[in-house]
């Protein structure tokens, strides 16, 4: 699924959180004649590039002005209107040298910064934002700031320090701290707030809770998918169900109850002390289930036979293993890394969470260095015409236990793969799947 993103931080160009006071509101009095002419006629510019390029000159011609910091103030200001992420970021620098605990430099640099994690998922980059906002959230009220100003601006400000923080926990993979974040944030907000503003980190705290490993809650993250599904734009509602349906399918066993469920969360932000989700069986249960109701074991999903042969006993796994060995297949999903020898590839949606490789498939004759550049890190794989497709033949699997990150599964080794490119895809035949266990 693409990453959605419902109101977006940069969204906020709108705000403005501190308006510099001008020089003869404030008891500062510049006593050179020519420095006060050349702040005057920089100040009195219409045109906010233009003033802001005057702002800038007059700094570098008196870089010790008693006016600096507000001067700091008005340019950082122009710049975050003018959406001009790079003077934003070297002007709100200039200004916490001035005043290391200018809340207007803070919020202003982790927004942007925020941003830059984001994209790249660089851990430094998302390191600096995370210090930088803990740093925000310990401001103290300044004197001469007034209760009700003060209220607004952390009501802003507040939680988008905790959601900068959650991110970095998440490119960390340290799952419970963002799950902590994004909760602190969400009850920051009114409830028309986590409709709007909310809802995109609402979307984050739901996969934070859905990733695999000791910190899995699927009842918590079923609750935040319906809450995000319920108010999302229409043209998202189709990228988010198919979660939605998958982890409740996975904690409860199937889909009744759901549209309950989505009521519910349509009413509270939170959900509400004593809520549940009735648990389904245990998995290997499901699996004999499935296996002793499925006339045709072959007909199975891709998905659900190497959700038997990860988590169902021996027995189950070993019935199903001896229908698949030396059979051809298809393997639809997410290539997680490639050589000119093997492509490995994230099929379930836990593999694909935690982008791990759960079908390894070995070629049968090596990529072409153009092929090979095609099959990135990111490529999806599916199963009809006119995509590309990737086919290979069982050969082996082995149980991968769960670990803190990663919730248990299976490797399944392919022999004797094959990269058919999409112009020579024909349709594939229809595919009926069958209802998997959860």
């Amino acid at each position: 699924m693409k990453k959605l993103v419902f109101a977006s931080l940069m969204a906020l160009s709108s705000m403005s959180l501190v308006v510099a006071p001008k020089l003869h509101s404030q008891d500062i009095t510049i006593k050179d004649p020519a420095e006060y002419n050349a702040y005057q006629m920089a100040n009195s510019q219409q045109d906010p590039k233009q003033k802001a390029a005057a702002l800038d000159s007059f700094l570098k011609q008196y870089p010790q002005s008693v006016v600096k910091q507000p001067v700091l103030e008005e340019l950082l200001e122009l710049y975050w209107k003018q959406q001009d992420n790079e003077h934003i970021l070297s002007t709100a620098n200039s200004l916490l040298q001035v005043e290391p605990n200018s809340p207007q430099a803070i919020l202003y640099s982790v927004i942007v910064k925020k941003g830059q994690c984001a994209q790249s998922s660089d851990q430094a980059t998302c390191d600096d934002v995370a210090a930088l906002a803990q740093k925000g959230l310990a401001l103290q009220k300044p004197a001469a700031t007034a209760a009700d100003q003060w209220e607004k601006l952390t009501h802003a400000a507040f939680p988008i320090f905790h959601s900068a923080i959650a991110a970095d926990d998440t490119v960390k993979k340290e799952y419970k701290d963002a799950q902590d974040q994004y909760t602190q944030e969400l009850h920051m907000y009114s409830d028309d707030e986590s409709k709007s503003t909310g809802l995109n980190d609402t979307l984050l705290l739901a996969q934070a809770y859905a990733q695999p490993g000791s910190t899995q809650d699927l009842k918590q993250a079923c609750w935040f998918f319906a809450r995000v599904w319920d108010f999302a734009p229409a043209q998202y509602k189709a990228q988010i169900e198919p979660k939605l349906e998958y982890y409740y399918k996975k904690f409860h066993g199937g889909l009744d109850g759901l549209d309950q469920l989505k009521q519910q969360a349509q009413a509270s932000k939170v959900p509400p002390p004593g809520w549940t989700i009735a648990p389904a069986k245990s998995p290997q249960e499901q699996i004999h289930d499935l296996i002793n109701t499925t006339p045709d074991l072959n007909t199975l999903a891709l998905a659900d036979k190497e959700t038997i042969l990860a988590m169902g006993s021996k027995a189950d796994a070993d019935k199903l293993w001896a229908l698949l060995q030396e059979k051809e297949t298809q393997v639809p999903g997410i290539v997680i890394a490639a050589t000119a020898d093997q492509i490995q590839v994230a099929v379930t949606q836990d593999a694909k969470d935690a982008k791990v490789a759960d079908f390894i498939v070995n070629l049968k004759k090596p990529l072409t260095a153009a092929e090979l550049k095609t099959i990135q890190p990111g490529f999806e794989f599916k199963l009809a015409a006119p995509d590309a497709m990737l086919v290979g033949t069982y050969d082996s699997y082995r149980q991968v236990p769960a670990t803190d990150k990663t919730s248990q599964s299976a490797e399944i080794a392919l022999k004797d793969g094959e990269y058919v490119p999409a112009e020579k895809h024909k349709p594939a035949a229809a595919h009926h799947p069958v209802r998997r266990p959860r």
